[in-house]
């Protein structure tokens, strides 16, 4: 295992740690059995991991520390709507590098939540996009967008799923598709259709990966190495640029 899967070992060590303090924190009962899954769900902080591994890798290529933004500051204008909070963004003087997006899905409604998923995904691409097209960024270049990915490894989300076709069949790599195959096609997609830059999908046992940061990348496209590949080459290009400037 290289440097790089080492640190994407702790970051997932991270994820599963915050989870369980969080859920610990918010408890629950035998008549709100998903209570602490909720809280874990909007407690925040459990992706916290990957985002400071990714600002550690743009600040080796260049990027000053100040330039990139998480927590605080994170907002851009959208054009379907007035505003987004992104999760990390790197902005230098005045131009809008790269923007990012974490999110994970842990059980047990992997149905529901892949739908929301896809949903929010595709609608903060287009959003992006034509907010950029129609000069919301001023003079920036085309900045460089990406999505992170990591869902829970269990027996539901590996098994095969269903579909209704009760007017038209849906597409063949659909048809018998667990939940982390269909996120897989999904994120392919994402990248294929040009939606985003680069994406991310990272699947993760709880007790491998809170006991050993074990993770596993289902696909060769996808893999974190090849994600902050394509971001810190944006980052490594703009900052030459910027000192011939």
């Amino acid at each position: 295992m290289g440097e790089l899967e080492q640190k994407v070992g702790r970051a997932i060590r991270h994820f599963w740690r915050t989870r369980e303090v969080q859920e610990a924190r918010q408890g629950g009962t035998d008549k709100d059995m998903d209570r602490g899954y909720r809280s874990a769900v909007t407690g925040g902080a459990q992706l916290d991991g990957f985002a400071d591994l990714i600002r550690e890798l743009l600040v080796d290529n260049g990027i000053e520390d100040s330039a990139i933004y998480r927590k605080k500051d994170v907002v851009l204008p959208g054009f379907y709507r007035p505003t987004k909070e992104w999760d990390l963004l790197v902005v230098i003087n005045g131009t809008l590098l790269a923007t990012l997006e974490f999110k994970s899905q842990v059980g047990p409604s992997f149905g529901n939540n892949y739908n929301n998923r896809t949903k929010e995904a595709l609608g903060s691409a287009t959003d992006i996009w034509t907010a950029y097209r129609e000069g919301a960024f001023q003079e920036s270049q085309k900045p460089w967008i990406g999505y992170f990915m990591l869902l829970e490894e269990t027996q539901k989300s590996l098994s095969p799923v269903g579909v209704k076709e009760p007017h038209f069949p849906v597409f063949e790599e659909f048809k018998s598709a667990s939940y982390a195959k269909r996120y897989e096609i999904f994120c392919k997609k994402l990248v294929r259709e040009r939606l985003y830059d680069a994406v991310c999908f990272i699947l993760s046992d709880k007790t491998e990966g809170l006991n050993n940061g074990r993770f596993k990348e289902p696909s060769p496209e996808l893999t974190f190495r090849r994600f902050v590949e394509s971001l810190t080459a944006r980052a490594l290009a703009f900052s030459k640029y910027s000192d011939k400037a």
